[in-house]
């Protein structure tokens, strides 16, 4: 069987996902870089405070939310921190409104629930906070989580907030 013939034209030229990999300064030093280090550090001390301790019941759910939360959250931050968004499918030609997305609906929406959850947990529990009570006890951990986790939900809607700004300036990047 006689082979095909060559291509009549060059091969196109290799995607820009083959250059060499850089850390995007200019991200770094935006408002939405600092938010979302901010995010990824209180979202940590968030699921670590709850993972540390004991908890049961609707807790599962806040752990759940807070950790899924801020994988995604690291995933958005490596890529914007490489500058390879546009390597997403379907989602990196829209990355704005991709961190739109995120930032509102996950954020706010899973965070403030896992806040939720820990504030009623921290005053189901409150009664253990009396110096009398010689028992183990996670109140504080259930009062930690839920200010955390409240901190990054106000942090997710400022970065949300910023990007809608963006968006309203006519930007279609987050740069």
């Amino acid at each position: 069987m006689p082979l095909p013939p060559p291509p009549s034209s060059p091969p196109p030229p290799y995607p820009h996902s083959r250059e060499a990999l850089s850390l995007n300064w200019p991200f770094l030093r935006s408002l939405l870089g600092g938010l979302r280090i901010s995010q990824l550090v209180a979202g940590a001390v968030c699921w670590i405070t709850l993972a540390a301790h004991k908890y049961e019941g609707a807790t599962y759910f806040a752990v759940f939310a807070a950790v899924l939360v801020w994988l995604l959250t690291l995933a958005i931050f490596g890529l914007c921190l490489v500058g390879r968004w546009a390597l997403v499918p379907g989602l990196g030609s829209r990355w704005l409104i991709t961190n739109i997305v995120h930032d509102l609906l996950f954020g706010v929406v899973l965070f403030t629930a896992a806040a939720g959850i820990m504030g009623h947990k921290a005053q189901s529990v409150s009664y253990c906070n009396v110096s009398a009570y010689k028992f183990p006890c996670s109140y504080s951990a259930y009062l930690s989580a839920a200010v955390f986790a409240g901190i990054a939900a106000i942090l997710y809607l400022l970065s949300g907030l910023c990007c809608l700004i963006r968006r309203s300036q006519g930007h279609n990047d987050i740069i």
